[in-house]
């Protein structure tokens, strides 16, 4: 059987978590790293691939099966994802949740028009969160959803930060607050706002002579990103970020907190929990895995924009039927 052919839109974290993931998966090999950046100065770490200018990229829509999509959700994806849909079937991790419909819009149009298969907000939060917490609200519908994220590096939030006028770097870690935890592990169903399940804090080098005062508003009023968070932002050297900022750990807990019985006296309690020493590799992992499902469904004739909810679970694995059922039903 032939491998399925990939490409990788983007070459920073994610992208590069994509190549190493790919040697995970037998059936699967990279064809190309397609840069904005001068293909000469890009080394990877993968021999027989290219590395192409984005210029050049519509000279592989017959070279490749699937292209994964490694931009951030900021700026990169609104354009990229609508734009690659025209050409590839594609894999994305859009993750600003509150602008997911109207990307999912965006995408289905031109994919549908192109007869593309375009499976978007792949990840961990959207992806299998997501599908947790669908799951989860099915069999207990008499309940409430709780999620909480960290403590760890948010990729989609340092991104952000990064983009604010006067920014030379920054990262941004999301942290649960524990007695919030505390009250859903115990079956209280607590009514929780945004501020009381999490905080956020921003470490940011600052670029020379920028207005710290405004960087830090700027920060703290951003909407959908830090506007209804608790957020405390630290000004730092560059020298103080690659010492102490350098690695990428992320992960959260979904739980469903349910009631069931004639006289809904018991307590039902669902908890999925991911804890990730590399939150870029983690999701790198996830989109791969969404890769091959994408090729699967286009090959079926099922286009168009989709989310985690219209996958067939069996259609991440490269193992078949037969296998999955004996193995692991």
């Amino acid at each position: 059987m032939s491998k399925i052919r990939v490409g990788i839109v983007g070459y920073g974290n994610v992208g590069r978590g994509v190549e190493v993931a790919l040697r995970q998966n037998p059936d699967m090999e990279l064809v190309a790293v397609f840069t904005r950046r001068a293909p000469e100065t890009l080394t990877i770490q993968t021999p027989s691939a290219a590395v192409v200018s984005m210029d050049d990229i519509k000279s592989y829509t017959d070279k490749v099966d699937v292209v994964i999509l490694c931009g951030g959700s900021a700026t990169d994806l609104p354009v990229q994802g609508p734009e690659m849909a025209k050409l590839f079937n594609t894999i994305d991790s859009f993750d600003t949740h509150a602008r997911i419909p109207e990307y999912h819009a965006s995408v289905e149009e031109a994919a549908k028009k192109a007869g593309k298969t375009s499976i978007i907000s792949v990840g961990w939060d959207p992806g299998l969160f997501s599908m947790i917490r669908m799951m989860s609200g099915a069999i207990l519908p008499m309940g409430e959803d709780y999620t909480f994220w960290g403590k760890g590096v948010s990729q989609g939030h340092s991104d952000a930060i990064r983009r604010v006028n006067g920014v030379k770097n920054g990262i941004q870690y999301t942290i649960p607050v524990t007695e919030a935890i505390d009250k859903v592990r115990a079956g209280e169903n607590p009514t929780l706002s945004t501020r009381e399940k999490h905080t956020r804090e921003c470490f940011v080098v600052a670029e020379e002579g920028a207005d710290k005062a405004q960087i830090e508003s700027d920060i703290k009023n951003m909407p959908n990103y830090f506007s209804d968070y608790d957020t405390t932002v630290h000004f730092i050297t560059e020298e103080e970020l690659k010492a102490n900022h350098s690695k990428m750990p992320h992960g959260g807990f979904v739980f469903r907190s349910g009631i069931t019985g004639v006289n809904e006296e018991h307590k039902q309690i669902i908890e999925f929990s991911l804890k990730l020493d590399s939150n870029p590799e983690f999701t790198a992992q996830v989109l791969v895995a969404y890769a091959r499902a994408a090729v699967r469904m286009n090959k079926e004739g099922n286009t168009g924009a989709k989310t985690v909810f219209d996958v067939p679970l069996s259609y991440l694995s490269a193992k078949s039927s037969a296998e999955l059922i004996k193995n692991l039903l």
